[in-house]
């Protein structure tokens, strides 16, 4: 404790997941918050945003939520795949579905949650998991997510 503030000393023992290069860089702008519309630099996403009826919103439209899910299920459904294809399995057929939840936290702020959920129909279960989990270290959503909010990974 230095000047009454509360130093924290200990290592920090997680990977470094920073990227080491730039490859791409996605650019999308809000206009009017949750209940307005987003708009991507390139012109491929024009969507309208509107807050869900379970926030007190009228539905008409996209939420950041749904974006999120999109983006997570589809990052860790490529990063599922380039690790089985690096293993040596063809998981044609496999799909991954995610949920997005968001709440009240204990710092009077938001918070998020994720469940994903994973099909590979023709692996067996114990390489499934481990596909699963190697997919995990991979994918960037994974690696962005983690210690931050949480990510449940349900195999089916």
């Amino acid at each position: 404790m230095i000047d009454g503030t509360a130093v924290d000393t200990r290592p920090d023992t997680r990977p470094d997941t920073r990227p080491t290069k730039i490859m791409y860089v996605a650019e999308a702008t809000a206009h009017g918050g949750r209940d307005g519309f987003v708009t991507s630099q390139d012109g491929q996403i024009e969507l309208r945003v509107a807050m869900p009826p379970a926030l007190g919103g009228d539905g008409n439209g996209t939420n950041p939520e749904q974006l999120f899910a999109a983006g997570y299920s589809a990052c860790f459904h490529n990063a599922l795949v380039l690790v089985g294809r690096r293993e040596g399995f063809d998981l044609t057929g496999s799909a991954v579905a995610a949920k997005v939840g968001i709440g009240p936290n204990k710092q009077r702020g938001y918070g998020l949650a994720v469940a994903l959920s994973v099909s590979l129909p023709v692996v067996d279960q114990d390489i499934a998991a481990k596909l699963v989990d190697a997919a995990h270290e991979v994918c960037p959503y994974s690696n962005a997510t983690r210690g931050n909010i949480e990510v449940t990974i349900l195999l089916g």
